[in-house]
């Protein structure tokens, strides 16, 4: 991001999955929109009390549970209202207790978003504007949110450090997924974005070295 940046980002890992939960904080009015709040709840607000930063909205990237499931939660203690993901992902997101019955896990929740978020849609913290990018293929109703003063995305599932989201799941489509990262993101330029799992990159470093979507692997 850069240095006179307008936000400030702090990952709290959340679930068995270790999914990168994140605190956006527009740094003018320490506002805070809480970016896929999959469990973990009450270390999500101890992390706000830490940081002072009052949370008011809450963005879910996409369905699966890792990412949605302490939603409801949150909001029950914030009355922030839930933004997203798109209404393609609306069986996912209603699904959640009975996947996490599945994986053994208790306490997540399904939820209905306050809005349902579209391509071209844009969502605000603080003083800060953000751009909605439709970027299907991990799941059908996938959003990114990319903010250009910072130069900065949370890129849920679409796209980690080295490799590419899961397109073997259902309602995965892995044509979809390349279209998705190549039309949607890489046109954006070299922007530093933080995944849903693992370590921070930038699309100008994957283009490099991605072993799925490199622009050297996908010329072959």
């Amino acid at each position: 991001m850069p240095e006179e940046s307008p936000i400030s980002v702090h990952v709290v890992r959340v679930t068995q999955f270790a999914q990168n939960c994140m605190l956006i904080v527009c740094n003018k009015t320490k506002k805070c929109a809480v970016v896929d709040p999959g469990g973990d709840v009450e270390r999500i607000m101890d992390e706000a009390r830490k940081y002072g930063v009052r949370i008011e909205k809450i963005w879910i990237s996409h369905g699966h549970l890792d990412h949605g499931g302490g939603a409801k939660e949150l909001k029950a203690f914030t009355a922030a209202p839930i933004e997203g993901p798109a209404i393609e992902d609306a069986l996912w997101v209603s699904s959640i207790p009975q996947n996490a019955r599945q994986c053994g896990m208790t306490g997540m929740d399904s939820f209905v978003p306050d809005r349902w978020l579209k391509d071209g849609d844009t969502v605000e913290i603080g003083e800060t504007t953000w751009q909605v990018i439709h970027c299907p293929g991990h799941t059908p109703g996938h959003v990114v949110f990319y903010n250009k003063e910072a130069n900065f995305a949370a890129v849920g599932d679409v796209l980690f450090k080295n490799s590419i989201g899961r397109a073997d799941l259902m309602g995965s489509d892995p044509k979809a997924l390349i279209r998705s990262i190549t039309q949607k993101l890489w046109p954006l330029g070299d922007v530093s974005f933080i995944p849903g799992h693992g370590s921070a990159s930038s699309f100008g470093a994957e283009r490099q070295h991605n072993p799925y979507v490199s622009d050297a692997v996908l010329s072959r």
